[in-house]
């Protein structure tokens, strides 16, 4: 309901790892990591937002907030090949995946990782991008 704002870091291996490291406690590289700016009781329930006006809006354009996303560019290039598609599906794919977690969905559960496999194939193939 919401213009959004994202931010979008391209990065080494390197970066992500230390970043993978200091943020989640988990020492290797790996391909996105996700940093939500908003707190959800459930995927897109913008109650908090809204509760938490002052953290969650840019007070110059009113766009929520939503959050960051750090793509590894050696881990989008090494994932393209080793699954036989292009840069832009991988990239497409990251991205799908991270701004699921941005709006509050995640995949710790077998139901919660089927529904986000479904949104993501939904965002994908709406977007025509295929393997």
């Amino acid at each position: 309901p919401y213009e959004a704002e994202v931010n979008l870091l391209l990065t080494s291996n390197e970066e992500i790892h230390r970043m993978n490291r200091e943020y989640r406690d988990v020492d290797r590289p790996t391909d996105v990591l996700s940093f939500p700016q908003v707190e959800y009781e459930s995927p897109v329930d913008f109650s908090w937002a809204e509760a938490h006006e002052r953290d969650c809006f840019d007070p110059d354009t009113g766009e929520l907030l939503l959050g960051d996303i750090v793509i590894s560019l050696d881990k989008v290039k090494e994932q393209a090949e080793k699954y036989g598609h292009g840069v832009r599906r991988e990239y497409a794919f990251l991205i799908a995946h991270s701004m699921l977690h941005l709006l509050g969905y995640d995949h710790m559960t077998e139901d919660e990782a089927k529904d986000m496999e479904t949104r993501q194939s939904a965002v994908l193939e709406h977007l025509n991008i295929t393997r």
